[in-house]
């Protein structure tokens, strides 16, 4: 009787002390919740945080999301017990996943640009974001387990950390975007400054139930700046600046890449067949057209056998394949000018195919002036081969077209194109001088 009159007390406290804060002017009420942040720059070992890429933790992840999200109404109970949805199909979607003991406890998922978009572009207007530099990723099905909901974020800030380093290491990725529910976003602008993509809010978005939703963006290319001035002074536990920036956690366990390409993609036949078809119905209720753009990214045979048919008079049949491996190799073009001077122009390579590349240059490239491309692929792995920019493409952007490729570019790119996972690549190029 007296615990429970305890707990009633508690539980009314909570309230009143939530109503205070909601009432104080919005700089000191999100000065408040920054002085909640508990961020431990050493976590238990039990914990540890890493790409879902088995069936187990890509199941206990997805069926981690599906309880929080009936829980908050935001989907309908599933046959399946998982929230499974076209974007997880994707090799351009990583989901990373939080274990305690072994059992996942937390989960999100980042999503890549690709032929199928961003979940949140069909209410949320990204053009401003397109127009300045740098990949975008959405983040989506964020989930932690009840029982450390109430732990003062153990489980929450260091998945969030390994996604700041995940994508500023490894994703490539500039512009983090989020569609979350408006009792949420000030979580979002306050502690980790997400700015609104509109300031009106959506009352009814369709990936979530039906539930409203408020569209935000993080630029993380000014995030540690803005992190310093906030975070810096405090003590080592409230100090988001150091956790994101400075502090590594060994819980955190990043992929291992031999080469620079930007995607993990994990999903073999297999798991595709398992999720998408035998446990959920994902892609028997996909539209004609989003069909075609899924045989568009997985062109192999071995893939063909497990997505959905695709209907003949489909207008959209004959799609261009989608590029589905992105890279981040520095390079180094060396040309020569008329008067006998050899001019070297750094590069970026950004996207590989066959014949050629897109690169980022920072000072001009000449036109189809042919020149030697020293390309950096992997730590080890150097490409010398003849190149020319055949097209400037704008802002610094030029596509080029190769002459004979060397052996390091062909096992490299023909892994690229007739892999799947990020295995794949490693297996094919084990031989590689």
């Amino acid at each position: 009787m007296i615990k429970e009159a305890l707990l009633r007390v508690r539980k009314l406290l909570h309230t009143l002390v939530r109503k205070l804060i909601a009432s104080l002017p919005r700089g000191r009420r999100f000065a408040v919740y920054r002085s909640f942040v508990e961020c431990n720059p050493a976590p238990n070992e039990r914990l540890v945080l890493k790409i879902a890429e088995t069936q187990e933790e890509l199941e206990a992840c997805f069926s981690l999301l599906h309880d929080a999200y009936v829980g908050s109404g935001f989907m309908n109970p599933d046959p399946s017990g998982m929230r499974v949805t076209i974007y997880h199909a994707l090799p351009t979607t990583t989901t990373l996943c939080a274990k305690w003991d072994g059992e996942v406890v937390g989960t999100l998922s980042l999503i890549r640009e690709s032929a199928l978009g961003f979940p949140l572009q069909r209410i949320f207007d990204l053009t401003a974001l397109r127009e300045q530099e740098g990949n975008i990723a959405e983040v989506s099905a964020l989930a932690v387990h009840r029982k450390f909901r109430k732990t003062g974020g153990s489980i929450l800030f260091p998945l969030m950390k390994f996604m700041y380093e995940y994508c500023t290491t490894f994703f490539d990725t500039r512009h983090l975007v989020i569609a979350v529910n408006p009792s949420h976003i000030e979580m979002y602008e306050s502690l980790l400054f997400f700015k609104r993509l509109t300031a009106n809010m959506v009352e009814n978005y369709d990936f979530v139930n039906g539930a409203p939703a408020i569209g935000a963006s993080l630029d993380l290319k000014f995030a540690p700046e803005i992190f310093r001035q906030h975070y810096a002074a405090k003590p080592a536990r409230r100090n988001l600046h150091a956790y994101f920036t400075q502090v590594r956690l060994p819980n955190i366990q990043l992929p291992q890449r031999r080469f620079y390409t930007t995607n993990d993609p994990v999903l073999t036949p297999d798991l595709i067949d398992h999720f998408f078809n035998v446990r959920t119905q994902v892609f028997a209720n996909l539209s004609e057209r989003k069909k075609s753009l899924l045989h568009s990214i997985y062109d192999l045979p071995e893939y063909q056998r497990v997505l959905p048919p695709v209907a003949a008079n489909n207008p959209d049949v004959h799609i261009r394949r989608h590029q589905r491996f992105s890279v981040k190799c520095p390079a180094q073009l060396t040309v020569s000018t008329g008067t006998g001077r050899k001019d070297k122009v750094a590069l970026e390579v950004i996207q590989v195919s066959r014949y050629g590349f897109q690169a980022r240059a920072r000072t001009p490239v000449p036109l189809d002036v042919w020149g030697e491309a020293t390309i950096q692929l992997g730590r080890a792995e150097v490409s010398r081969i003849k190149a020319s920019a055949s097209r400037d493409t704008g802002n610094g952007f030029y596509g080029f077209r190769l002459g004979e490729p060397d052996l390091i570019w062909r096992k490299f790119v023909t892994a690229l194109y007739h892999g799947s996972t990020h295995g794949d690549l490693q297996e094919a190029t084990r031989f590689m001088p």
